[in-house]
C-alpha cells in the first residue's frame, strides 16, 4: 500500500526546532507560543473596532489568564479523558514537555479564564468570548501543523496520493501509508473556520449579538472534528473505546460543543444590544 507515496523520514521535518545540546526547543511548544503571540495581535486588531468589550490593556491581563488557562485545562482534561492512569503517578502530569493536551479542556480553562477576567473588571463575558472566538483557531493550527512536523495523531491508512507513510505506525508488518490528518484539522478546525469568524466580524453584525460568534466557533470546530477523525486513528490506548462505542473519544466530546454552539446561534438575536462606536473603552455595551 505504501509503494510510490511519500515518506515522513524523507521530509525536512525535525520536532525540535532549536537544538543547543543543553536546551532543546520543540516545534510544539513553539506552536503555543506562537499561537498565543498572534492570537493577541489579532485580538488588538479587534478591539481597535467600534464596540469592543474591554479595552487594550485588558488584552495583556487576558494572554496571562489565557495561558494559565490552556495549559492547566489542556493537561487536565487530557488526563481526565485520554490518560486517567497518569492519575497513579502524578509526576507524568507535570511532564508537560513530553506531550498531551487536551482542546477540549483547553477550551474550558481558557473560558474560566475569560470568565475570571471579566469578572475581575466588570465586562461582559459573553462579548470577550466572542472575540476570543475569533482568535482561537489560529492556536489550533499551530498546534496541528506541530503535531505533523512530531509525526504523530496519524491518519488511517489510506491509498491517496498525497497519503504519507509515518514511522511506527505498523500494520501487519509493515508501514502503510496513511492520511495526514494532522494537516485536515489545521485546515478544517484552524484555517477555515478562523476565515468563516472572520468574515462574520468583519462583514456582518455579528459581534453586537452576544454568543453568535462563540456559538459559531463551538459549532464550527465541533462539525470539523467530529468529521475529520472518520479519517484519524484513535489514541492508542483508546482503540476499544472506539471500537465498543463506534465514535472516538473526541467525536463524543464535540457533541456538547455541537449543540452548545447551535443553541448560542439560534438565541444570539435576543441577546440583541446596543454598542457604543468608541472602540477600547469598558462601558461598550
Amino acid at each position: 500500500m505504501a509503494a510510490g507515496h511519500i515518506r515522513y523520514v524523507d521530509l525536512p521535518l525535525d520536532p525540535v526546532a532549536l537544538n543547543l545540546g543543553f536546551f532543546q526547543l520543540k516545534w510544539y511548544s513553539l506552536a503555543y507560543i506562537g499561537g498565543i503571540l498572534a492570537g493577541w495581535w489579532y485580538l488588538l486588531k479587534l478591539l481597535d473596532q467600534p464596540g469592543a468589550p474591554m479595552a487594550r490593556r485588558h488584552a495583556d491581563d487576558f494572554v496571562f489568564y489565557a495561558t494559565l488557562g490552556i495549559i492547566l485545562g489542556g493537561r487536565i482534561g487530557y488526563v481526565l479523558f485520554y490518560a486517567p492512569e497518569m492519575l497513579t503517578d502524578p509526576i507524568k502530569i507535570l511532564r508537560l514537555w513530553d506531550g498531551g493536551m487536551s482542546f477540549h479542556g483547553g477550551m474550558v480553562g481558557l473560558i474560566l479564564g475569560i470568565a475570571w477576567l471579566a469578572r475581575k473588571h466588570g465586562l461582559n463575558t459573553l462579548r470577550v468570548c466572542d472575540y476570543v472566538a475569533c482568535v482561537a483557531p489560529i492556536g489550533q493550527c499551530f498546534g496541528r501543523i506541530a503535531n505533523f512536523i512530531n509525526g504523530e495523531l496519524w491518519g488511517k491508512p489510506s491509498d491517496a496520493p498525497w497519503a504519507i507513510v509515518f514511522p511506527r505506525t505498523v500494520v501487519g508488518g509493515i508501514d502503510p501509508a496513511r492520511h495526514p490528518s494532522q494537516l485536515y484539522e489545521a485546515l478544517g478546525e484552524g484555517l477555515l473556520l478562523f476565515l468563516l469568524l472572520s468574515f462574520l466580524f468583519w462583514r456582518t453584525d455579528a459581534r453586537y449579538k452576544p454568543g453568535f460568534l462563540l456559538g459559531t466557533g463551538l459549532a464550527g470546530f465541533g462539525v470539523a472534528r467530529f468529521v475529520i477523525e472518520f479519517w484519524r486513528e484513535p489514541d492508542s490506548q483508546l482503540v476499544e473505546f472506539a471500537q465498543r462505542t463506534g465514535l472516538h473519544m473526541g467525536q463524543w466530546l464535540t457533541l456538547p460543543m455541537i449543540a452548545g454552539g447551535l443553541y448560542l446561534i439560534a438565541t444570539a438575536k435576543g441577546r440583541r444590544v446596543r454598542v457604543e462606536p468608541i472602540a477600547g473603552k469598558d462601558s461598550v455595551a
